[in-house]
């Protein structure tokens, strides 16, 4: 068996590594070799302590997400949570996903919020995910999920003559096996638009995949994530380099312990 380690990561272009709290253990991302971690926002209980932050930080740039609308991150109210935050820690503004959010917080504005804090932060990479007109218009980084249309989107805003930094995050599965692949990520790629209207209702969305539901999921989960052999994803991500993107920040789909 292949033993994986940091510098394949390395080999794949992968720049980043997103971690998210509730699947894996944060600390043990200090041996992985990248410049860049990036944790997810997964519920104000599950941001990891200012210590283990910290020691991230010994080894790499961190980034926490930060959800404008969510009680501790909300420039326009409740900001609490950025005190636990060591120096030096980097932001990706969000929306936030209204799974992590109370009901009052997902009824919160974004534009003033995501403004406000923009002007708050250093070098932010700002979401993009279903508000991506307004993370334009705030400027900062702007971090986009792979799909089908990244080349073309990335292309526009390059002739559109956007300079500024554009970083891509997609599920990574470093695998030549098709099950391994659908097992990882084949249910991220089913909840797509155009995926779950293209799948049989009721269709498995994982290796047990047959027929025409396994024929559409096979294409989906390269259109949505990096998965194949390191060279394989290695040219996909070189692909995307010449098209314009800075920055590509891989989600480990089997978690970490394949690159430790």
């Amino acid at each position: 068996m292949t033993t994986l380690t940091g510098a394949t990561l390395a080999a794949a272009g992968i720049d980043a590594v997103a971690l998210k709290p509730t699947e894996v253990d944060v600390s043990q991302a200090t041996a992985l070799d990248v410049e860049t971690l990036a944790i997810d926002y997964e519920g104000a209980a599950h941001v990891p302590e200012t210590d283990t932050i910290e020691r991230l930080l010994s080894t790499a740039d961190v980034r926490v997400t930060t959800p404008v609308r969510a009680d501790g991150f909300d420039p326009l109210g409740d900001d609490s949570g950025f005190d636990a935050l060591p120096a030096g820690t980097g932001r990706v503004l969000v929306a936030g996903h209204s799974a992590y959010l109370s009901t009052d917080e997902a009824e919160r504005a974004v534009a003033p919020r995501l403004r406000a804090a923009v002007d708050d932060a250093s070098d932010p990479w700002v979401g993009t995910e279903g508000i991506e007109r307004l993370a334009l218009a705030v400027g900062g980084t702007q971090y986009e999920l792979l799909s089908r249309t990244t080349a073309r989107d990335v292309r526009t805003l390059r002739t559109a003559g956007f300079d500024g930094s554009i970083a891509v995050y997609a599920p990574l599965v470093l695998s030549n096996s098709e099950d391994a692949m659908l097992d990882a990520v084949g249910d991220y790629a089913a909840r797509r638009g155009p995926v779950r209207n293209a799948l049989p209702e009721g269709a498995p969305t994982d290796s047990r995949a047959t027929g025409r539901a396994r024929d559409v999921l096979t294409q989906a989960i390269r259109d949505y994530a990096l998965v194949g052999s390191v060279e394989t994803v290695a040219e996909r991500t070189e692909r995307l380099r010449d098209i314009g993107v800075d920055t590509i920040v891989g989600y480990p789909a089997r978690g970490l312990d394949p690159f430790l």
